[in-house]
């Protein structure tokens, strides 16, 4: 996309004037935050750990990913069985899912963080979460310091009261909990404020 022309290059902490606009360059900054909270479910050596994520993303209409840095316990699991779940949360897990995300599942067991059943895929699915999704990795893409797993959904899980009478999920019956990283904030979703492709046609 080009911008008008009465824009120029700036560097970062330069302004930059577009269209009798004033925004900051800030930079490589990555900015589309806030994403969803979720808990990825894992076996790792046949023992089920749990890790906080909220670098999920979409990729078509039935693959997503998922970027975990290097480090974590949790990504020799996904590597060894080539399958995960991911499991959206909600306020009333929001403690424990924190939790998970502070302890490695190296120096703590962290099993008995949440009741789970082992799914269809041979994942542990956290048996409160209101929306699990059983994913199966077919490719990874690795940079510097992430593994990101590039997978094709498996199997959804979703709970009775987060669907419509046509048993679609309902997202504001849903209210997943989310994330923003600058500031390590959780933020509730927000009011519906217009239907998408009606807007548009005022």
């Amino acid at each position: 996309m080009m911008l008008s022309c009465s824009s120029r290059d700036v560097d970062s902490g330069q302004v930059s004037k577009t269209e009798g606009m004033t925004k900051k360059n800030l930079g490589q900054t990555l900015a589309l935050y806030p994403t969803p909270a979720t808990v990825v479910g894992t076996l790792v050596d046949g023992k089920v750990n749990w890790m906080l994520l909220s670098h999920v993303g979409i990729i078509g209409h039935d693959r997503i990913m998922i970027s975990m840095r290097k480090s974590h316990y949790s990504n020799q699991g996904v590597r060894e069985n080539r399958k995960f779940s991911i499991n959206i949360i909600d306020e009333a897990m929001l403690p424990r899912a924190d939790y998970a995300g502070m302890v490695s599942g190296a120096k703590e067991d962290k099993s008995k963080l949440f009741d789970y059943t082992i799914g269809a895929a041979g994942m542990p699915i956290i048996n409160e979460s209101p929306l699990t999704m059983e994913c199966v990795v077919e490719d990874i893409y690795e940079t510097e310091a992430f593994d990101n797993f590039i997978c094709k959904i498996a199997n959804t899980y979703a709970a009775a009261d987060v669907l419509d009478v046509n048993d679609k999920i309902d997202y504001n019956k849903l209210k997943p909990v989310l994330f923003e990283m600058p500031t390590y904030q959780y933020i509730r979703t927000g009011d519906v404020i217009g239907k998408c492709r009606t807007l548009g046609k005022k």
